[in-house]
């Protein structure tokens, strides 16, 4: 039985430029309830590698278990100890807040969980942005890094939260070292249609570009898929645009979408990704069960260059 192209492994050296720009001293983060072997051992290598300084926070008890199941070595690893994962998400919020931390990880719990806690309107870790998720991608069918959001956590954006979709991926894109990342806002068609309102929402975000409303990239849509990434494509149908055809950033209409297209390159075309929610207080680091080790520390190394671009932000 052929294995698909997920199960085969990653591309080679996966992530390298990114991981390589991760560099000087580890960010503290806390890591939620890592009870498992894969959200255990995804903090512990990220450490291992000087990444992250991991603060692992959940029951003490079934942490160390974990370690001692699968011999992972807890050495200069804090432990907070709670007695459940909603416990867990919420001492690492209020980490965060106090500023003890400069990153969230996600262990062994949903996403849901995790992020009751971080966007609770008083004691959560809301800024004026809207808080969404960007993946980056890495595969043989496209030439370089490929970013596409959200496809984690805003369900059915509306027009205001799309605008800080495409801010916050612009940014995590400035943050791995693209500058004016071409930015493609995905439809069914490059033609404005009324009776489609994705069409005139992405006609509004290009709009918004042009007056300032988002900055540090450059945007084009509606945009089909193929116009977004084929130059041939863009050829054959004669479309004028600065980003057809080469675009640094797939901007979805929705979560199903965005799930969807991030999977399918995966499975199908030998990705690898890594993800990061921003728009918080502080980046929130999700990964997966099924991430490579690969993924999981490129999703860290994103916190990294995200959290020293911020940094160095005018």
């Amino acid at each position: 039985m052929t294995q698909s192209s997920a199960e085969q492994g990653d591309p080679h050296d996966a992530f390298a430029s990114i991981l390589s720009r991760a560099d000087g001293a580890p960010i503290a983060t806390a890591v939620i309830h890592p009870v498992s072997q894969n959200a255990l051992a995804a903090a512990l290598d990220a450490q291992a590698t000087g990444l992250i300084k991991a603060v692992l926070i959940g029951p003490e008890q079934r942490i160390r278990a974990a370690a001692d199941q699968f011999s992972l070595d807890l050495a200069g690893a804090e432990i907070i100890d709670t007695p459940h994962s909603h416990a867990a998400a919420q001492t690492g919020v209020e980490l965060a807040r106090a500023g003890k931390v400069q990153a969230l990880m996600k262990g062994a719990l949903h996403t849901n969980e995790l992020m009751a806690a971080i966007v609770a309107r008083n004691t959560g870790l809301r800024t004026d942005r809207r808080m969404s998720h960007v993946f980056v991608m890495q595969t043989p069918a496209y030439p370089k890094y490929l970013l596409i959001s959200d496809g984690a956590l805003n369900i059915s954006p509306d027009l205001h939260t799309k605008r800080w979709i495409v801010q916050n991926a612009i940014d995590v894109a400035n943050a791995i070292g693209i500058d004016s990342p071409k930015t493609a806002i995905l439809a069914a068609t490059e033609e404005v249609d009324p009776h489609m309102p994705t069409t005139v929402d992405a006609a509004a975000l290009c709009k918004m570009a042009q007056r300032g409303q988002i900055t540090g990239g450059v945007l084009d849509g509606p945009l089909a898929f193929d116009l977004a990434v084929s130059k041939q494509a863009v050829k054959i149908k004669g479309l004028v645009s600065d980003v057809a055809g080469d675009a640094d950033i797939l901007i979805v209409p929705d979560i199903e979408a965005g799930n969807m297209l991030a999977k399918q390159l995966d499975y199908l075309a030998g990705a690898a990704a890594a993800g990061l929610v921003v728009g918080a207080q502080v980046p929130i680091i999700l990964t997966s069960r099924s991430d490579s080790v690969r993924e999981r520390l490129a999703s860290c190394a994103l916190a990294k260059c995200y959290l020293a671009w911020k940094a160095s932000a005018p």
